[in-house]
């Protein structure tokens, strides 16, 4: 009789991982983080209740880990440098509020934020896994800028970045209005306008 090879745990741990974190983020989409629950995963998933429960503590935490696993990946190339800051900007932001405006992008953030609201764990943990190395890229970028010249010597390019994005991330999540391309553009040229060099104009690239 021919020897069956033993069963990989490891790829079945990690299909059965991949099929918990699709189920977590359909399910809050469908109905909402309230209603969310262990077991509704398990059930989408097609996984016992107590597999998800040697794993994580609670729901937030799966729906934590769901919503950051591909983040690393997501970040790793950093912003595009063509040479015009502000066209870069402006590319990558509208490509966000096309993210942003995604409803199946939207339940889960939205979820995480109000979960995280209570839960000062999960908050520090959704900081550091996917709001930190979102900015770490606009740092990245607005100091390549600042060697360039196209950024004031004198600007701190961390409080920069969060010029940027504080704004976008208020008017999504306080609801004051929409993400639209002209949003993002008026906020780039707003916030170039206070970080350039002294008596220099924007003069774009090429």
């Amino acid at each position: 009789m021919a020897n069956k090879a033993a069963p990989d745990s490891t790829r079945r741990s990690e299909r059965s991982r991949r099929a918990i974190f699709d189920a977590a983020l359909a399910l809050v989409g469908e109905v909402g983080y309230e209603k969310l629950t262990i077991e509704g995963i398990a059930s989408r998933a097609g996984v016992g209740k107590q597999t998800i429960y040697r794993w994580w503590p609670s729901k937030a935490a799966v729906l934590l880990d769901a919503f950051t696993v591909d983040v690393d990946e997501d970040y790793a190339a950093g912003l595009p440098d063509t040479g015009d800051l502000a066209a870069d900007l402006k590319f990558v932001l509208r490509a966000t509020a096309d993210e942003f405006n995604d409803p199946a992008f939207q339940a889960p953030y939205r979820a995480l934020a109000v979960a995280g609201a209570n839960d000062a764990e999960l908050s520090r943990t959704f900081v550091a896994r996917l709001l930190e190395p979102g900015i770490r890229v606009y740092v990245d970028r607005l100091r390549a800028a600042q060697e360039a010249g196209e950024v004031a010597e004198d600007v701190d390019v961390r409080i920069a970045a969060e010029m940027v994005l504080s704004p976008f991330s208020q008017r999504w999540l306080m609801r004051t209005g929409d993400l639209t391309y002209d949003f993002v553009d008026t906020l780039v040229d707003q916030a170039l306008r206070g970080l350039r060099p002294r008596g220099r104009a924007h003069r774009p690239a090429g």
